[in-house]
C-alpha cells in the first residue's frame, strides 16, 4: 500500500466564470481573490480576463494595464499554468453578455488537501461530486427560514 503525504495530495480544481458590468468594475473582487490567494485557501492556475463589447467583440485583456478593465487582478498578472486556451476563451466569451467583463480563473481548492490526504490513506476515493449553485441554496434556506 502507497502512503499519501499531504504534500501530494491536492484539492479539488475548479474553474470559475465571474461576469461584470464594465461600468461596476471596482477592483474589489481582485482583492478579494488576493486573499484567498495569500490565506492558502486556494491556489491560481489560470487568470484570464475577458471583455465583451456591446457589439460581440471579444478581446482578452492585459492584466498590468494600471488604467485597463482589468486593472483590479493586476497582482495575478502572469497567472498562466496552460490549462486554459483559445477554445476556453470561445466559451466563456458565448456565455458573456455583452458589454462585459469577466474574470476566467481556475483554482485549487488547497483547503481540501489535507482532507484528501487523510482519505487515501484510508482507502478512500471519490465517486461522485458535484456542484450546487448558490441561488439554489439561498432559496432553500429562504424556504426553511419561511417554513418557521
Amino acid at each position: 500500500m502507497s502512503t499519501t503525504s499531504e504534500t501530494e495530495a491536492h484539492g479539488p480544481v475548479d474553474f470559475a466564470l465571474l461576469e461584470f458590468p464594465r461600468d461596476r468594475l471596482t477592483g474589489e473582487a481582485g482583492q478579494a481573490l488576493m486573499d484567498l490567494v495569500e490565506a492558502g485557501t486556494i491556489r491560481l492556475f489560470d487568470l484570464l480576463v475577458i471583455s465583451k463589447d456591446a457589439d460581440g467583440g471579444v478581446e482578452v485583456l492585459e492584466l498590468t494595464d494600471p488604467g485597463g478593465p482589468a486593472a483590479g487582478f493586476s497582482y495575478f498578472a502572469g497567472a498562466r499554468s496552460g490549462l486554459l486556451g483559445d477554445e476556453d476563451v470561445q466559451e466563456a466569451s458565448a456565455a458573456m453578455d455583452p458589454d462585459t467583463v469577466a474574470a476566467l480563473l481556475v483554482y485549487e481548492n488547497t483547503w481540501a488537501a489535507p482532507f484528501v490526504a487523510a482519505a487515501r490513506r484510508s482507502g478512500g476515493e471519490l465517486i461522485a461530486s458535484a456542484r450546487i449553485p448558490a441561488t439554489d441554496i439561498m432559496a432553500a434556506v429562504e424556504s426553511l427560514e419561511a417554513a418557521s
